[in-house]
């Protein structure tokens, strides 16, 4: 932001998450065609960590991905970036964005992308006393189980890692 360039401000700390991902999607973060995460509903102003739990096949809690500030926008102009990140694209990302009736949507530059060994349903099933893919996402701080788990993930070796720079 410029204001924190311009007082000399320090960025504010990333947010950490959970949420889940289609293994297809977090596969084209790998090939680079994934520069930017779209969501109805997502946090604003602050950089995010995500602890990404991959849905089904693969479900596992795998992967951290460092986003900057989300660009919010109507359906139409996250649209667009979707469309420069890959053509066709835009055509998907704003009928979902614009469901039932929704005005804003949300797209997250992808920074960094690590990959952890992980844990598996039935490994978090234990962990978590009990587990369920989220909905949306979970801020991992107001969650004492959630915050183990994570900090866990992170201090395991990471298996492989890829840093992103979005198209504007």
């Amino acid at each position: 932001m410029e204001h924190e360039a311009l007082f000399d401000l320090p960025a504010p700390d990333p947010v950490p998450v959970v949420m889940c991902l289609d293994a297809q999607w977090y596969e084209l973060m790998w090939s680079g065609q994934k520069d930017h995460e779209f969501r109805r509903r997502f946090l604003t102003g602050v950089p995010v960590q995500w602890f990404v739990y991959l849905t089904a096949p693969e479900s596992r809690l795998s992967a951290v991905i460092d986003l900057e500030p989300a660009i919010e926008g109507t359906p139409a102009q996250i649209a667009q970036i979707a469309e420069r990140m890959r053509p066709g694209n835009g055509a998907t990302v704003e009928p979902y964005l614009a469901k039932d009736g929704r005005t804003t949507g949300y797209a997250m530059p992808i920074r960094r992308v690590r990959q952890y060994a992980g844990f598996s349903a039935a490994e978090l099933e234990q962990m978590l006393d009990g587990f369920h893919p989220p909905q949306g996402y979970v801020l991992v701080d107001d969650h004492p189980a959630w915050r183990a788990v994570c900090d866990k993930l992170l201090s395991t070796p990471v298996v492989r890692e890829t840093t992103l720079t979005p198209a504007p």
